[in-house]
């Protein structure tokens, strides 16, 4: 039987600041958790997610100051979201159509944490391949 996402997702939590947090407080939460995301929020509504890849192209590559520069300055605004009972393959189907490898998990309007690519089975990527290959060859 396919697995849901909240049988896929990690059973960390997920890196939780206020989006006025500096990039550098988000960095050091990051590093002392051994995550490479933030997820921005404000009494309890996801407002955003940074990530490592955030903060090297929008905040070092750019040379701003991470001491001075809010969360909400440099995140991905209003992010695609997924309900915990979605399928792991609809969750990764999206991660791989929208370009991106994190994902908030929702259930009844609140986030309940985060998934990554990494955290799929092979199964899961197997299928995701094949399911391509034949849409490929069809269109």
């Amino acid at each position: 039987m396919p697995r849901r996402i909240f049988e896929a997702m990690p059973a960390t939590d997920a890196v939780i600041l206020p989006s006025s947090a500096t990039v550098q407080a988000a960095a050091v939460a990051m590093k002392e958790r051994q995550q490479c995301v933030v997820l921005a929020m404000t009494d309890g509504r996801l407002d955003g997610i940074l990530t490592e890849q955030d903060v090297v192209r929008r905040v070092v590559a750019e040379r701003r100051d991470a001491e001075r520069v809010t969360v909400a300055e440099v995140m991905t605004r209003h992010p695609d979201t997924i309900p915990a009972t979605d399928l792991a393959l609809t969750g990764l189907q999206m991660m791989e159509d929208g370009g991106y490898r994190h994902l908030p998990v929702i259930h009844d309007g609140r986030v309940v944490g985060l998934i990554s690519r990494v955290d799929f089975a092979g199964a899961e990527k197997t299928e995701l391949e094949a399911e391509r290959r034949c849409w490929e060859r069809l269109g």
